[in-house]
């Protein structure tokens, strides 16, 4: 890769060329996002706009800011050091990355939003309910292995890495209204967020088991048989969201 800067009314502009060598990395501009294709357009006022990012080394992440949002999604997911399989654990924080690229939230808006538009003034935010998810999930997954292993295998792997990303979709379900409140996009209204969840997850490589943990999470799995993996992280969610619907159970400030 040769990286060129021009001078341009007192602003640099960034070209990037890639020469490639061979029509099996040619072909790879269609892989998922866990490998290290990379596709770049050039966009007017110097702007740089990649459509996929180097390994989180990589000179072009570091150029065009992949870094400070890996950055963002480990200070949102400590859980993701949790997952012991190096390759999983990089697509689960591919699609992270790429939902939040694609979000009308921030990052810091995960800490503030509630988790659930369906809790009038829920107390609780978006990353605490699916953290407790997660650590809800891994014990359980622990727990049920050591009384019921023998009958019952469990990937501990599978289990962490369908809870951490059963939500992911929300990020292109939810939105910030005028007000500042969270609210419903108009792509939300179309697709929930196991959707959108499923499509970035598979646009990043994620397996299939883990896959169908998001899509099977939440009432549309009801309609699937779930794994055993897709049972615990359907309970774990639901253990951290049922008792709100019961205003008795909520302490008021």
């Amino acid at each position: 890769m040769t990286i060129l800067t021009l001078g341009t009314s007192g602003r640099s502009s960034l070209i990037c060329h890639l020469s490639v060598c061979c029509a099996s990395v040619v072909s790879s501009f269609d892989a998922p996002c866990s490998t290290s294709a990379v596709s770049v357009s050039i966009l007017p006022e110097g702007h740089v706009s990649p459509r996929r990012l180097l390994s989180p080394q990589g000179t072009l992440s570091s150029l065009l800011g992949g870094d400070s949002m890996r950055e963002a999604v480990e200070r949102l997911w400590p859980e993701i050091d949790w997952i012991q399989n190096p390759t999983l654990r990089e697509q689960v924080t591919q699609t992270w990355i790429k939902a939040l690229e694609r979000s009308p939230l921030k990052p810091d808006d995960l800490n503030q939003i509630p988790f659930t538009l369906l809790v009038p003034n829920c107390p609780i935010t978006f990353m605490e309910h699916k953290r407790c998810v997660v650590h809800i999930a891994r014990d359980s997954a622990r727990a049920m292995c050591d009384f019921m292993g023998r009958a019952l295998p469990i990937d501990e792997d599978v289990v962490i890495a369908g809870a951490i990303l059963a939500d992911v979709g929300k990020l292109l379900e939810y939105e910030l209204g005028p007000d500042g409140k969270s609210r419903q996009s108009e792509r939300g209204e179309a697709l929930r967020h196991p959707f959108t969840g499923v499509a970035l997850a598979i646009e990043c490589g994620i397996p299939d088991a883990v896959c169908h943990i998001i899509a099977a999470h939440a009432a549309e799995g009801d309609l699937v048989k779930r794994t055993t993996e897709a049972f615990i992280v359907h309970h774990a969610d639901f253990m951290a969201f049922l008792p709100f619907k019961n205003p008795k159970n909520v302490r008021v400030k």
